[in-house]
């Protein structure tokens, strides 16, 4: 229940520190963070949770971590289930705190996006249904390479959270214009739920793309990282 408590926790900064910066801050008169400041943010959500819940849950934070990390045999199958619900139940419970707060600006619609993902005429560049998936598999793909050789036990110590964090503000900085860049289930559905509509209809691309990225990166570090 604790290490289930604490994917639930994390996963709920992820999505409020990432979304929120997003919703809140990308594009605030004057100030606004941009492309490189919702990158950024999110990189933190998972480095500062890293740091701080890793010890106790591992700090997956996301569906297909979860799966990619059974399926590269550094999970237990009988953990995958009640992971993928605290992770999930997590993100929407911030998709609901952050909505109360940005609908207390005037003006605030949430049928403009909300930070949800998508592709075609809702990817923020116009991207196809097809450059989506490929962006959703390979960046997925290699956040989990990235997981599985930061946290060997071959690897310099204490510094996976660094790796980690910084391969997911990468993956944003690269995938932002495509799919607003999910490589997160439910990061995904926690704000898809509140915008309905299109971002429902959507929202099944960003459940099989990086499910089947990450068991493909998870699957190539073993080959790479194999010492027989």
């Amino acid at each position: 229940m604790k290490q289930n408590a604490a994917e639930f926790l994390g996963t709920f900064w992820l999505v409020l520190g990432g979304c929120g910066s997003a919703v809140l801050a990308a594009a605030f008169p004057n100030v606004g963070i941009g492309l490189h400041g919702v990158s950024l943010a999110f990189g933190l959500t998972v480095l500062t949770m890293a740091f701080a819940i890793g010890h106790i849950s591992g700090c997956h934070l996301n569906p297909a971590v979860s799966i990619g990390l059974w399926a590269g045999g550094r999970f237990p199958a009988n953990k995958l289930l009640p992971y993928i619900a605290s992770q999930v139940l997590g993100a929407i419970a911030a998709g609901a705190v952050l909505y109360v707060i940005a609908s207390g600006a005037a003006g605030f619609d949430v049928s403009k996006g909300f930070a949800s993902n998508g592709y075609g005429a809702h990817s923020p560049g116009g991207y196809t249904l097809v450059a989506a998936l490929v962006t959703e598999v390979v960046m997925t793909a290699f956040f989990l390479l990235v997981i599985m050789g930061a946290t060997d036990k071959r690897a310099p110590a204490g510094f996976a959270p660094i790796a980690i964090g910084l391969a997911l503000t990468l993956i944003h900085l690269i995938s932002i214009p495509v799919t607003n860049t999910s490589v997160n289930p439910a990061r995904s559905t926690g704000v898809a739920l509140f915008v309905g509509g299109w971002a429902i209809e959507q929202l099944w691309l960003f459940w099989v793309a990086p499910i089947v990225g990450a068991v493909i990166g998870s699957k190539a570090y073993q080959f790479i990282a194999s010492e027989d």
